[in-house]
């Protein structure tokens, strides 16, 4: 499947990679069809591409390797709606917000993304009581001080890999 981004032009996207929200991303509801699109360059981070809409991209990443202890109490009904049978194949995402200095990332850890990797059905949960936050620090003061990347992430981001 031809879609066409705005970030990176126009890709070639298999059709058993196209994610379809069985609830989609907050504020974004109308779009459901999604791809991954990694970039070596970018690693651990991808891009969740919007196939709806061209100009909608969603930076992620997999919480656990920022949060070797994040966790999350799924309800059996949460995960009947992407009709996943073995929780191993089940992959969580969380979307990072990145200013232009990595240093001052932000990632959404009350609103994980769980792909079902055995049908592609996806859904954003809304964790309520959990104690994450909508914007939680990726890195403290000590470690931003450490940094010295001053590229802006239009920058580093240059073409897709792997499309």
């Amino acid at each position: 499947m031809l879609i066409n981004t705005l970030k990176f032009g126009p890709l070639e996207i298999p059709e058993n990679k196209i994610i379809t929200m069985a609830k989609p991303v907050l504020g974004f509801e109308e779009l459901t069809k999604y791809c991954l699109v990694e970039l070596e360059e970018f690693k651990p981070f991808m891009w969740l591409q919007s196939v709806n809409d061209p100009a909608v991209a969603f930076i992620v990443v997999n919480p656990a390797i920022f949060y070797n202890g994040y966790r999350i109490d799924i309800n059996p009904n949460e995960i009947a709606e992407i009709e996943a049978q073995n929780p191993a194949h089940i992959e969580t995402y969380v979307i990072a917000s990145v200013p232009n200095e990595w240093a001052d990332m932000t990632i959404n850890l009350q609103g994980p993304i769980l792909i079902n990797t055995e049908n592609n059905k996806a859904k954003q949960l809304v964790l309520v009581n959990s104690g994450y936050r909508i914007k939680h620090r990726v890195f403290d003061e000590e470690e931003k001080a450490a940094m010295t990347t001053e590229e802006p992430l239009e920058e580093v981001v240059e073409e897709p890999v792997g499309a």
